[in-house]
């Protein structure tokens, strides 16, 4: 692995721990419930740190419980994608019939675009957590079933494989011990990609108006800063418009350098350990 993959690694690795300790312990680093209402659009103080918004919530406890949605829905969605995604392809690579029926479904997903499609069932559905994980995991396994498809063709006839078959292995026992491992890579970066998009894709949402209105995320944070009439007249987008957008930008950046160092680290020609 290269230096500067392994720094990048480092630095994803630690930007994403510090938004995650700050999601989980946000209850206790928030200065004041998210929910409860001051004087409107106070200045930065020692008692509200980047003021309070519009309605008088304190715009960092907004921001640091906005982590908590904004982070779950995005590992939940992602992770839920992902298994989903390499089980129906180790489905469709081993088995030639079902594999074809599960690919032309992936082909009517793939030509569908995927984001005005997302804000289309948004506007008619009623807005939510689960609902927000329901559509980004229906049009995320899609990509993730057809890489590992591929891998799976390319390695069920490897010699591993048919002298397994040969000892009279069961297709649970070759699909879970011979072909499932050699998906780990695949899922790795198909994970971290769809945590990006899934992140990018809540907060297009909840900008939109069109997340759950009583849930704090940093996508509403933003909604609700960009109808303020004079934000972009005054100093005000400082202290709520901009955190959360850097927040956004820094987790998608995390994870960015994620994916480097993961694909690095599971790919042996890249890492140094293949020929």
């Amino acid at each position: 692995m290269r230096k500067v993959d392994r720094w990048l690694g480092r630095a994803g690795w630690g930007l994403l721990t510090l938004f995650t300790l700050t999601a989980l312990f946000a209850p206790w680093l928030s200065p004041h419930d998210p929910a409860a209402m001051y004087e409107p659009m106070l200045p930065p103080s020692s008692a509200h740190p980047l003021g309070t918004n519009d309605i008088g919530q304190d715009v960092l406890s907004e921001l640091l419980y906005g982590a908590r949605f904004s982070l779950l829905v995005g590992a939940l969605a992602a992770g839920l994608s992902t298994v989903v995604g390499i089980g129906l392809g180790l489905i469709a690579g081993y088995y030639d019939r079902i594999g074809f029926a599960i690919m032309r479904v992936v082909d009517v997903f793939l030509a569908v675009p995927r984001f005005p499609l997302i804000v289309f069932l948004a506007a008619f559905l009623k807005p939510g957590f689960w609902t927000l994980v329901l559509f980004f995991l229906l049009f995320g396994w899609t990509k993730t079933t057809r890489l590992v498809r591929s891998q799976v063709l390319g390695q069920r006839h490897n010699g591993y494989v048919e002298a397994a078959v040969a000892v009279g292995a069961g297709d649970l026992r070759i699909l879970g011990r011979h072909l499932l491992p050699g998906t780990a890579s695949v899922g790795v970066v198909r994970f971290i990609v769809e945590f990006q998009h899934v992140i990018l894709a809540e907060s297009g949402l909840s900008f939109l108006g069109l997340g759950d209105p009583t849930i704090k995320s940093w996508g509403s944070i933003l909604h609700y800063a960009f109808q303020y009439p004079t934000i972009f007249i005054s100093d005000v987008w400082v202290r709520w418009a901009a955190p959360p957008g850097v927040c956004i930008t820094l987790v998608v950046l995390a994870l960015t350098f994620v994916g480097f160092s993961a694909e690095t680290w599971t790919n042996p020609r890249l890492n140094g350990r293949g020929s």
